[in-house]
């Protein structure tokens, strides 16, 4: 088998899939750093998602390229790094791949009811249950030349870790889903 090689990892989703969680858990499973893509966005954003209105791509964009940055950053050093990042959009995915051309993705997705459920159980967030449906609106799930493992969350984060490793693993060796 080969040894694999250090990955620029996006887990995307809409809010309540988990992106946080299975990021970290995978950061830790890889020995990687981990970035919470949540903690670049400005004040400005933040407060204006607090208060419920969603963001247009305009208010995204410097947050999008600072995450984008980062990417670079780990690209550039030939390093690894775990980021969650909604990343709904293909076009916000162009912006991240121009930090790592070579970016994989992770694509939480989950029923609408289990996503609700899990959003409005959340504490400490300042993302509301009410941005579910916008996040849900304009979701573009990622094409297949995207590089893009979908997992659903109905599964444990534990367990989705566990399938994100068993397939970097297959693809270090050059098995199916390579």
């Amino acid at each position: 088998m080969s040894p694999m090689q250090p990955v620029r990892m996006v887990v995307m989703g809409v809010s309540g899939c988990g992106k946080s969680t299975v990021g970290l858990l995978l950061a830790q499973a890889l020995s990687l750093p981990y970035l919470e893509g949540d903690d670049l966005h400005s004040a400005a954003n933040v407060e204006r998602m607090r208060s419920g209105t969603p963001l247009t791509d305009e208010q995204r964009r410097d947050w999008l390229e600072a995450i984008s940055q980062r990417l670079a950053q780990a690209q550039a050093q030939s390093a690894g790094i775990v980021v969650s990042c909604s990343a709904l959009k293909r076009a916000y995915r162009d912006v991240l791949r121009r930090g790592a051309p070579d970016l994989q993705l992770v694509h939480l997705h989950g029923a609408p009811d289990l996503l609700a459920r899990r959003t409005a159980e959340r504490v400490g967030h300042y993302m509301p249950a009410s941005l579910l449906d916008s996040q849900l609106a304009i979701l573009e799930p990622p094409g297949p030349d995207e590089r893009a493992m979908v997992f659903d969350i109905a599964d444990s984060p534990e367990t989705v870790v566990v399938r994100i490793l068993a397939r970097l693993q297959q693809e270090a060796a050059g098995g199916p889903g390579a």
